[in-house]
């Protein structure tokens, strides 16, 4: 007991050295730089709930856009079968084509619509000019091709008078060995598109098989696509772009067998290349929330009000042995069942595309 002073004396001295020492400061620098795991944990949270919250308003925001432009879209151009007036004048087809000044009768309303249509550019169908497609040939792959990816395309060209549209299918469907039962599934898809059975052509080829393991050799490709065109004197022919929408071989290879005939300059020189623009798996799931980027993005395009993307949801389950549980999936809420977008491809654009192709 008499040492107790002793101790507490080194304890003090040993306190005060430890406080002091370089140690001790580099320690207390540390903590203030470095703060405890739960002052960690409680920043993180309160940053992630504000980026959150700035990104569930960004959502609503593009969502009333979109939803306000798919509204303003038809109320400018007007249904797509509702396009005739009573002077038989085609209305909203496009850039070159003549706009319906008043189809309701109200004059202040007209002259609205006049000056909106003139600014926002706004159409309902954005393509060529009806007197250059009077006959139109698009060239798919397979059996539901057409309605899968070409619906909102082929029903607003079925809409146009005197527009006669017509169908290649360079494969029987004969995948899973059901080529009769998948021709006679085309034959009704293509009449609920308003397709005449006259105007389909289904190509039986050994060397193109519904097959994604096989390659389809281009010149084959382009000899039939080449016949069809002059056979029909087809305008205008529509097809999947270097992509394949699905990156599907035998869609790619309807492309570059399409791209050869541009490149050797063996069309007719009347005859126009368009292609489906190929987008990302979030666009091609956003049903019509896709609309504001295919204003801004594309030069031609076909949009569909609900009513008559039901038809084309009709015409993808005359399929039936086609339909999966993703099928279902995905005419309800692709983009391709509302919107079509297009692109006018010339001798530059094979060129470059061909360059990238072969690298």
């Amino acid at each position: 007991m008499r040492f107790n002073w002793l101790s507490e004396y080194v304890a003090s001295i040993s306190s005060s050295v430890a406080s002091t020492s370089p140690w001790r400061q580099l320690q207390q620098q540390v903590q203030q730089l470095v703060p405890n795991p739960q002052a960690i944990y409680c920043r993180i949270r309160s940053s992630s709930a504000e980026a959150l919250e700035h990104v569930l308003i960004a959502c609503a925001v593009y969502l009333l856009v979109c939803l306000g432009l798919y509204k303003l879209t038809f109320w400018l151009s007007g249904s797509v079968s509702g396009r005739h007036n009573n002077d038989n004048n085609y209305v909203g087809s496009g850039e070159e084509d003549e706009l319906n000044p008043n189809p309701d009768g109200n004059p202040n309303s007209g002259g609205l619509k006049q000056a909106l249509q003139s600014g926002l550019r706004l159409r309902s169908v954005r393509l060529p000019k009806t007197a250059h497609m009077e006959r139109v040939l698009l060239i798919t792959a397979h059996p539901d091709d057409e309605c899968m990816f070409f619906g909102p395309l082929i029903y607003s060209l079925t809409q146009r008078q005197g527009c006669q549209v017509y169908i290649l299918c360079l494969s029987n469907g004969n995948f899973e060995h059901k080529a009769k039962v998948r021709r006679q599934e085309l034959w009704r898809s293509c009449s609920k598109l308003g397709i005449p059975e006259s105007n389909i052509v289904l190509m039986n080829a050994t060397n193109l098989p519904d097959d994604p393991y096989v390659d389809w050799r281009p010149d084959a490709v382009a000899s039939l696509i080449l016949h069809t065109v002059e056979s029909l004197d087809i305008q205008a022919i529509f097809t999947f772009d270097r992509d394949g929408v699905s990156s599907h071989p035998n869609h790619c290879a309807v492309y570059y067998a399409a791209a050869s005939l541009c490149l050797a300059n063996l069309l007719p020189k009347d005859c126009k290349f368009y292609t489906l623009d190929s987008i990302n798996v979030v666009r091609k799931y956003l049903s019509i929330l896709d609309l504001l980027c295919t204003c801004f993005m594309s030069t031609h395009w076909c949009i569909l009000n609900w009513k008559e993307a039901a038809i084309v949801r009709s015409a993808m389950k005359e399929h039936h042995s086609q339909m999966r549980w993703f099928r279902w999936l995905y005419i309800y809420t692709s983009r391709y069942m509302f919107i079509n977008s297009m692109r006018q491809i010339n001798l530059s654009d094979v060129e470059l595309e061909m360059q990238i192709h072969d690298n």
